[in-house]
């Protein structure tokens, strides 16, 4: 009696199965590379959004430059410490505590004036 054919094409059925999962779980394009890429993905958007935001930022002060110069005005003051031609621009420090005496001893710090904080005058006719 021959036997039937069916358990071989069943054989090679699951053995086409096998390969199949085989090759997803084992290929280079496995779904453990899947996930980490979706990371990475994830982890790059991120990153896209700040530096979009950074180039939104850089382009609303480009913009600002170009229209007047009160922008430019104030940060040349505020970065360079630039002063118009009419200003006077005063600066002091203050001391924190008495300054060192000779050989390292404290003693007192001279009694320095009080002067005003930085001020802008302009001329008055």
């Amino acid at each position: 009696m021959p036997l039937p054919r069916w358990p071989w094409a069943t054989l090679a059925l699951t053995a086409a199965i096998v390969a199949v999962q085989a090759d997803l779980w084992l290929n280079r394009s496995n779904l453990q590379q899947v996930v980490a890429l979706r990371g990475q993905l994830t982890e790059q958007l991120a990153a896209n959004r700040t530096a979009e935001e950074r180039n939104q930022r850089a382009a609303a002060e480009l913009a600002d430059l170009k229209e007047g110069l009160e922008m430019v005005e104030e940060k040349a003051r505020r970065e360079l410490g630039m002063v118009r031609a009419d200003e006077v621009l005063v600066q002091y420090t203050t001391r924190s505590g008495p300054a060192p005496g000779p050989l390292g001893t404290m003693a007192p710090a001279p009694a320095a004036p009080a002067a005003p904080a930085a001020a802008s005058s302009t001329p008055r006719p």
